[in-house]
């Protein structure tokens, strides 16, 4: 059939993560268990910072302000998932397809974003305890997270945009739980080249930035800490960028292999692996590992829930 008398799907089936119905309950319990925690653990991080006004630093804005993306980014991809499980017709239309993705790309490219902020702030305090107050003012951490989120939002609008470019003919079948970019090039009747080379140079860019920036300023941490010789001052820093290098190398992982790699259409199960880890796990462990890691917080914690139970 020649391109022009072809059908153009404007909807969509997203297959989901399984196939075999005895797996439908366990999967949509097990999702709903975590969504709700991802939910009550940051929104309960971002009142613990908000309540508290020995967490009114640099350190503790950046990190309410990953909670809030971090509750974006799972809200952005799970009720779907969730719904989908059980739905006797999975269909997703172009414009909710194309909307969902926009929310995707906006709120992961800015939490890449935050964690180099995070990783910044970091270096000031430990690098240059003296003048940490003098360099992370209130007016450079807005100043942060206002690039962090537009940084997102143009990003997500030049792949966006670069969609549109899109026709779907060949089918109108997504092999994956959300619609994601890679998936959506897989169906598509027009040669999608140019949308991967926009993936790799936007999507390398800022990952190799971040990257770079969250690797640098922990060297120089590290160096720092170590020149001081002081067991108590090595425990504490350690302590908390440990939990910033965990939450870091598990994000970055998955992002890497998924958006930098050369696209294969023999990967889709690796695919929604490694989206389902930076979709949906990572949301759920920021909270705990920043709060479990950070006496701080747990002493806000304490304190919070004596004056409130």
């Amino acid at each position: 059939m020649g391109k022009e008398n072809a059908t153009l799907w404007t909807e969509f089936i997203l297959t989901g993560l399984t196939y075999q119905p005895q797996w439908k309950i366990p999967l949509f319990l097990m999702f709903l268990v975590i969504y709700l925690i991802t939910i009550v653990g940051n929104l309960g991080l971002i009142t613990l910072i908000w309540y508290d006004p020995h967490l009114h630093i640099p350190m503790y804005f950046f990190l309410g302000t990953l909670a809030v993306v971090d509750t974006w980014l799972s809200s952005t991809v799970t009720p779907k998932m969730l719904v989908n499980f059980f739905a006797k017709c999975k269909l997703i239309s172009l414009p909710e397809c194309m909307l969902q993705f926009f929310s995707f790309g906006i709120s992961a490219t800015t939490e890449c974003f935050l964690l180099a902020a995070m990783a910044y702030d970091r270096f000031a305090a430990i690098c240059n305890p003296l003048l940490y107050p003098m360099v992370m003012t209130n007016r450079l951490c807005v100043q942060l997270l206002v690039s962090s989120f537009a940084g997102g939002f143009i990003h997500a609008l030049i792949h966006e945009g670069f969609l549109f470019r899109l026709t779907f003919c060949n089918s109108n079948i997504i092999q994956h739980f959300y619609c994601d970019i890679i998936p959506l090039f897989k169906i598509s009747c027009t040669n999608p080249s140019l949308n991967f080379l926009m993936v790799f140079i936007f999507s390398g860019s800022i990952q190799v930035f971040t990257i770079l920036t969250i690797v640098v300023s922990y060297t120089l941490v590290l160096f720092s800490v170590l020149k001081k010789k002081s067991a108590k001052g090595i425990r504490k820093a350690f302590s908390t960028c440990g939990a910033h290098l965990l939450s870091v190398s598990l994000y970055y992982g998955p992002l890497l292999f998924m958006y930098v790699r050369p696209a294969s259409p023999q990967v889709d199960d690796q695919d929604m692996m490694d989206s389902l880890f930076y979709t949906v796990i990572i949301p759920v462990l920021n909270p705990i590992i920043y709060s479990l890691r950070n006496q701080q917080v747990k002493n806000s914690l304490a304190k919070f829930l004596k004056q409130n139970v």
